[in-house]
């Protein structure tokens, strides 16, 4: 039997555990990213968009619209989404006022190329693409946009760690810029996100527009966790140009119920409910 020096075996161990190291961090590197000391923004995103592991949801929602003299009107719809965030269809279907009844809007987001929007209007019943120019139009008289409504992949924002040290509704915070890695598929220059540290979920954000100006605020608050995946109950977005504001409330929120996809086609949106 070959004998092997005691400084050659301390000298393989080193190389071993090294190696074993390397795995280690190889593998913890996303929860790392989030949780340690080399915190990276990107996985601080990536840890909000993958928390949600549903195939599809579902719930119904209300704006609250108010104006610059505070007078405001409620718009009821049903959010129904197929896919994972980032990889989706969604369906916005309004049911109040009548005014908006049947009103539906379907966004499709693919990681890599440009979001998809499609609306059907019942007083002209017809079904149109909804033009890129038009992202930045305010989604059926809300504070949101069409952009807002649709699903970003991650991979269509570079992200930069601002801060880790603010607080807000008494969690702890990482302060996170993001920037359009394609400037014609966005109305914003870069989006500010505060991000929970215990929690995946964004607390505030601000969007600034190509110039720069700060256009709009998002704030969410009651969070809660359903079915494992968290989420706020309550968004208010507020214009800061114009002096309005939006309130999000959603509530019946459902997770996996086997949604049908011939429900997510332009074909079919005239019929949806």
């Amino acid at each position: 039997m070959n004998r092997v020096s005691p400084r050659l075996a301390r000298r393989r161990l080193r190389k071993a555990v090294a190696g074993l190291l390397l795995v280690l961090l190889a593998a913890l590197a996303p929860y790392i990213g989030v949780h340690g000391a080399g915190l990276d923004a990107r996985a601080i995103m990536q840890s909000v968009y993958q928390q949600d592991t549903s195939r599809d949801a579902t719930f119904r929602a209300e704006f609250d619209v108010f104006d610059k003299d505070n007078h405001s009107a409620k718009k009821r719809f049903l959010y129904r989404r197929l896919g994972s965030p980032g990889s989706s269809k969604v369906l916005v279907v309004f049911s109040d006022p009548q005014q908006v009844r049947g009103v539906a809007l379907l966004s499709i987001t693919q990681p890599g190329s440009p979001a998809r929007q499609y609306i059907y209007t019942p007083a002209i019943r017809r079904v149109r693409d909804v033009a890129p120019q038009e992202r930045s139009a305010p989604f059926i008289g809300t504070d949101f946009t069409y952009e807002d409504i649709s699903e970003h992949a991650l991979d269509d924002f570079s992200y930069k760690l601002i801060n880790e040290s603010e607080t807000i509704e008494d969690h702890k915070v990482y302060k996170v810029q993001a920037a359009p890695v394609d400037l014609g598929r966005s109305q914003y220059k870069f989006v500010y996100y505060w991000v929970a540290q215990d929690v995946p979920v964004i607390l505030h954000a601000e969007m600034y527009d190509s110039r720069g100006r700060e256009i709009r605020m998002l704030h969410a608050t009651d969070l809660k966790h359903v079915s494992g995946i968290w989420g706020a109950r309550h968004v208010e977005m507020v214009s800061a140009q114009g002096g309005t504001r939006t309130v999000l409330t959603i509530d019946e929120v459902k997770f996996n119920t086997g949604l049908d996809a011939k429900l997510f086609t332009p074909e079919n949106l005239e019929g949806t409910r």
